[in-house]
């Protein structure tokens, strides 16, 4: 299961892979980071295992750059994808997982906002 936040999406860009709409709802950004809208429209979404890594891909190229992620997970493998830049690491993986929040923490995603599950 993921979340996107659709502002977090480039102009002309798109996401062209299968997903199963759980949710969409909008939310005060209470944690948003400078140049982030203070108001967020989420997905919530489920994906079939086999396309995480093409959905990854797909992510890296809309995301617009800046503070910007998405992440997601099956039962055995997460995603953290920035614009450019896929972290993929077996679910419960600490190592992967703070590969991903140090990264995060470096083009200044605040630290409220790294909250991906383990």
């Amino acid at each position: 299961m993921g979340t996107l936040v659709v502002e977090s999406l480039a102009l002309n860009t798109a996401i062209d892979v299968p997903l199963n709409l759980r949710r969409i709802h909008r939310i005060p950004a209470w944690n948003a980071a400078s140049g982030q809208p203070a108001q967020w429209t989420l997905i919530d979404f489920t994906c079939p295992d086999d396309v995480g890594d093409e959905l990854a891909r797909q992510l890296a190229a809309a995301l617009a750059p800046g503070r910007w992620y998405a992440d997601y997970a099956t039962d055995t493998t997460s995603w953290v994808v920035f614009a450019g830049r896929v972290f993929t690491y077996p679910r419960g993986d600490d190592t992967g997982r703070q590969e991903a929040s140090t990264y995060a923490r470096t083009i200044g995603v605040p630290e409220a906002q790294i909250d991906w599950p383990r």
